[in-house]
């Protein structure tokens, strides 16, 4: 069982000290301290402050089936505005996207798990990841062999997220996309600098740009079905110090979003050909810098189906919520699910006397996020392994 207090404590104690990025060693000794005492095989990652924990089930199974649990761990660099008792005490780093929570929910599914060890008929993963937020921390633990941990590739996974704006204890999950994939895109023009008195004796690379603006955003409305949408956003640009000189040089940067592995190819491909076009056209060159992209995250339509009535047995219909449309944001257990059969499920924490319109969205400042679906989400990702372990042993069983 989980020590009393135990989720409460760490999760605030992580929230309370937050990191960014790959490098997470005060969130990795926590976890530990989490996971001190446990029947676990553990490795640290090389690449980053990973943590990769393997349950040895000890009931025998024909195979040895696998199945991996898999928590983020790291913050974001925005400045908490909460005013919570355990607010962050570090400047400008927050887990404003409640991966504190993932992680004190997995070290709880670990003690859950180690109580009914004797019972599990095969092996269970658990992948503590830092780097999610666009550090692309599981193809790090990929790299380093989080998937075969346990001797045997999972034959499923499974991962939770916190939402703060949805009613907390509701789950929701869907089969397919569930998240979008992305990408970045920086361009920038190059021309020739000049006194802006005498634009012919120049090559200004400010037209070219605001030209390219306005087309990528008209591509995504011609070039895309809209039931398969593309969304392009430019969120940065910059060109020249002085509004009397035409700059040597100008520059743009995107992000990408899209729904299905089709278009995120064609989006690139087809970005990278107009802006190179416009700027031919004006005589300037384009260099295109196309970086930073993450899969779209699609679900095992039956390992949803799996999650979705696990959830219902557990706590009823009520609790599980339709999720008619793919989520906009991005996740890089995409590369998890690109190899392994899963589930991706949300779960809502959003605090009591914060009605669905005064809640903050994750990422924002003052995003709050109530402890009491620790024990929930610990409890599901539990359950998942033990009744994905017993569900193939029986089907083993009968085909003996």
């Amino acid at each position: 069982m989980i020590p009393t207090g135990l989720l409460v404590s760490l999760r605030r104690a992580l929230h309370a000290d937050p990191e960014l990025g790959l490098a997470l060693p005060r969130t990795q000794r926590r976890v530990l301290e989490g996971l001190a005492g446990l029947p676990l095989e553990i490795t640290l990652g090389a690449a980053s402050t990973s943590v990769t924990a393997v349950l040895r089930g000890g009931r025998p199974a024909v195979g040895r089936p696998v199945v991996l649990l898999r928590a983020d761990m790291d913050a974001l660099p925005i400045q908490e505005s909460t005013a919570l008792p355990y607010a962050s005490r570090n400047q400008g780093v927050m887990h404003a996207c409640g991966h504190d929570l993932h992680t004190a929910m997995l070290v709880g599914a670990a003690h859950l798990l180690c109580a009914v060890r004797d019972d599990l008929p095969g092996d269970v993963i658990l992948m503590f990841q830092p780097g999610e937020e666009g550090h692309d921390g599981a193809a790090a633990m990929i790299s380093e062999g989080v998937l075969e941990a346990a001797g045997a590739p999972p034959l499923a996974a499974y991962a939770l997220h916190v939402q703060s704006v949805r009613r907390a204890g509701v789950f929701a999950t869907r089969a397919g996309t569930v998240l979008s994939g992305t990408a970045r895109m920086r361009v920038t023009v190059h021309g020739k600098g000049g006194h802006g008195a005498v634009p012919h004796r120049a090559l200004d690379p400010v037209p070219p740009l605001a030209e390219m603006i306005t087309a990528v955003h008209a591509l995504v409305t011609r070039r895309f079905d809209a039931f398969d949408p593309v969304v392009v956003t430019v969120g940065h640009v910059s060109a020249g110090s002085h509004g009397t000189a035409i700059p040597a040089s100008a520059c743009f940067e995107a992000t990408i979003r899209t729904y299905s592995e089709r278009n995120r190819a064609s989006a690139r491909r087809l970005l990278c050909e107009l802006v190179t076009g416009i700027a031919a056209a004006h005589g300037t060159t384009a260099e295109i810098d196309y970086d930073a992209e993450l899969p779209v995250t699609v679900t095992d339509p039956a390992e949803t189906a799996f999650a979705s009535d696990t959830v219902e047995q557990l706590w009823g219909a009520q609790r599980l919520a339709a999720m008619p449309h793919p989520h906009p944001a991005s996740e890089d257990f995409s590369r998890v699910l690109a190899r392994v059969p899963g589930a991706f499920v949300f779960l809502g924490a959003r605090p009591a006397r914060l009605g669905r319109d005064e809640a903050e969205e994750n990422h924002s400042p003052r995003a709050e996020f109530d402890d009491v679906v620790l024990d929930d989400g610990a409890r599901l990702l539990a359950e998942l392994a033990v009744r994905r372990l017993d569900a193939y042993a029986m089907k083993a069983a009968t085909r003996m």
